[in-house]
């Protein structure tokens, strides 16, 4: 008889967001493996919960170490209990080696639904939410970080992803330099937790605001690019950022205005526009 591995979301801060299942599985598994047993304990403490089961460490660094026991756990007939630290595991979290190696066992594997940074973010970004990416955390180095982004430049779908809080404002800056600084955009911070805070506007905007200093946890949300437009010429919004140049307008910020559904960048306009001055 073999058992059963069983996801579970947990509370991104609020207790009271834990599930009934999720209360139920901690009292009754064989095995909790949590992404931090002492903040696991701490949950099933505040929720009047006595854990029963093993309670073993599963984070990152151990993750390909122990996933081999815990598969060896369920195939004996033990119910394994995954949880991370908020939210659902495998997401951003330590778990996709474990279900992988269930899955390729053949072994039984569940979820229990419950929070997720990423669709509570996208819910309260005010941006359209039919289809859309998550892309884990941005890149840390700046070359693949500007890499990355230029990938989204003619990305349609709404893109979902994590930042560090002392990271944030260079991620917006670049955001804002790459995509366009009125590219619309919203930054969830600490969500569902006492200081929760979204901020709504252009990337350009937010990348001021976060100049500033931004604490917590960090879900970052931009909205897709418009439809392209092919017709558009690279002279034509040279003309354009100029006019606009002319009017007062700093020349990048006029460069960022008339590339909004086009296929060129910022970059490819300002540097446009100085050639055509010399």
């Amino acid at each position: 008889m073999t058992g059963t591995l069983i996801l579970a979301g947990t509370p991104m801060g609020q207790p009271d967001d834990a599930s009934t299942r999720l209360r139920n599985a901690l009292a009754t598994a064989d095995v909790v493996a949590a992404e931090d047993t002492r903040r696991t304990k701490a949950l099933a403490a505040s929720l009047g919960v006595q854990i029963a089961g093993r309670v073993v460490s599963y984070y990152d660094q151990v993750e390909a170490a122990r996933a081999p026991k815990l598969v060896d756990a369920v195939a004996s007939g033990e119910t394994v209990l995954l949880v991370t630290d908020a939210g659902m595991p495998s997401v951003s979290d330590p778990g996709y080696r474990l279900v992988v190696a269930c899955a390729d066992a053949g072994l039984p594997i569940t979820c229990l639904p419950g929070p997720s940074a990423v669709t509570t973010a996208l819910a309260l970004s005010a941006m359209p939410s039919e289809r859309f990416a998550f892309d884990g955390f941005a890149p840390r180095k700046t070359g693949a970080r500007h890499d990355w982004l230029a990938s989204l430049r003619d990305e349609q779908r709404t893109v979902v992803f994590f930042e560090s809080p002392h990271r944030l404002a260079q991620t917006l800056a670049d955001a804002a330099d790459v995509l366009g600084a009125d590219r619309r955009a919203a930054v969830c911070r600490e969500l569902t937790k006492t200081y929760e805070e979204v901020r709504r506007g252009g990337l350009g905007e937010l990348a001021d605001w976060a100049a500033e200093g931004v604490k917590g946890e960090i879900t970052v949300v931009i909205a897709g690019a418009a439809k392209i437009d092919e017709t558009v010429t690279l002279e034509s919004l040279v003309a354009a950022a100029q006019a606009l140049a002319d009017s007062g307008v700093r020349l990048k910020d006029a460069c960022a205005q008339v590339i909004a559904g086009t296929p060129f960048s910022r970059r490819d306009v300002y540097e446009a526009v100085l050639s055509a001055r010399d």
